[in-house]
């Protein structure tokens, strides 16, 4: 960034804005924001973990409060903590749209040069964007180039822009997978309290369909022992929401995001608590996390290859489309990339 970013001193209320009907009760933290002055938004990636390229987050830091965030290290890079603070102090890119459209049209770009990744590292849909809008606005910059774009998110707030991602779609290439790792709305609540509750995500699911934007479910992350047996029915709800697409990503813990986790499920399941943590471990080859490029996100032995069956037969039963590994725009980007079955996680 070109600046350090401005404390809000009265930032945007969006429980208060006209887009109050898609969005669940505000928490109970005291939200602070910064804005800043982006020098560039799109993000390139070279990890065989993930099947995007190019990536861009107007925001850092996310309200949704999800206690396995793998994006929460990243706050520490501007001096603020990977626990509290990546929940509630939220920085904005306030020219995001603008340096995107600066980007799209330079020279090293050309329409349709692979899809770029809406929510690579945190919600772009979070609370906030339904006062500053500025996904809305990048993806309208994505629209004019006819440029194809992947979304992921956890927000009932996506509805808004259901009518610009089915004209997107059409045009150059745009797709949603909701994030809906819980059926249980009581193990949603407590490990992931702040985003739209799997009900309304579900839901969400089936109104974008029905506006003709394809649609994809993400089982992100499979907490073993926690969400395991929740597969089946969430494959389930999803297709018969419209959902076409599904992927799968084991539960990554990095660096300071393992205790933040930990502190959160052994409050909300102490008797289920070190049977996850087990489970996780023996998915992981005896360890939490495993860092290696290409392993991050999947597991290995016979607990996690029992899981991915499941997910595959019950993709079959479904009539999910066979390729779901991910979002194929009209105009593909020749670059190999993972062929594992996944996007990201939030």
């Amino acid at each position: 960034m070109s600046l350090a970013p401005r404390r809000v001193t009265n930032p945007p209320n969006p429980w208060a804005s006209r887009h109050v009907d898609w969005l669940d009760e505000p928490p109970p933290v005291q939200l602070e924001v910064f804005e800043e002055q982006a020098r560039s938004v799109l993000s390139t990636n070279d990890s065989p973990d993930l099947p995007f390229r190019y990536s861009l987050n107007p925001y850092r830091g996310c309200q949704h409060a999800c206690a396995y965030c793998y994006a929460r290290p990243t706050h520490q890079y501007l001096e603020l903590g990977a626990g509290s603070d990546f929940d509630s102090k939220i920085v904005v890119k306030l020219n995001a749209a603008q340096v995107l459209r600066r980007e799209l049209s330079g020279s090293r770009w050309r329409a349709g040069r692979g899809w770029i990744a809406f929510s690579g590292v945190t919600d772009c849909y979070q609370p906030l964007e339904a006062s500053y809008e500025i996904t809305r606005a990048c993806l309208e910059a994505c629209d004019e180039f006819r440029h194809p774009v992947g979304v992921i998110t956890k927000s009932a707030l996506v509805r808004r822009d259901a009518a610009l991602l089915a004209r997107m779609a059409a045009r150059g290439g745009a797709h949603v997978s909701v994030s809906i790792p819980f059926a249980d709305e009581a193990d949603s609540r407590a490990i992931e309290p702040w985003a739209s509750s799997p009900a309304t995500r579900f839901e969400t699911l089936r109104r974008l369909s029905e506006a003709g934007v394809p649609t994809g479910v993400a089982i992100a992350p499979l907490i073993p022992g926690l969400n395991d047996s929740a597969v089946a029915e969430i494959l389930t709800r999803a297709r018969e929401a419209g959902a076409t697409r599904a992927f799968m990503m084991l539960l990554r813990l990095p660096a300071e995001v393992a205790p933040v986790f930990e502190e959160r499920l052994r409050a909300s399941h102490p008797l289920r608590a070190e049977k996850v943590l087990s489970a996780l471990r023996e998915m992981r080859g005896g360890v939490l996390y495993e860092a290696s490029f290409g392993r991050r996100m999947s597991g290995a032995g016979p607990r996690w290859a029992a899981v991915e069956q499941l997910f595959e037969l019950q993709c079959r039963r479904l009539g999910y489309e066979a390729h779901v590994e991910r979002l194929e725009p009209l105009r593909p980007d020749p670059t190999p990339r993972a062929t594992q079955r996944g996007l990201f996680d939030d």
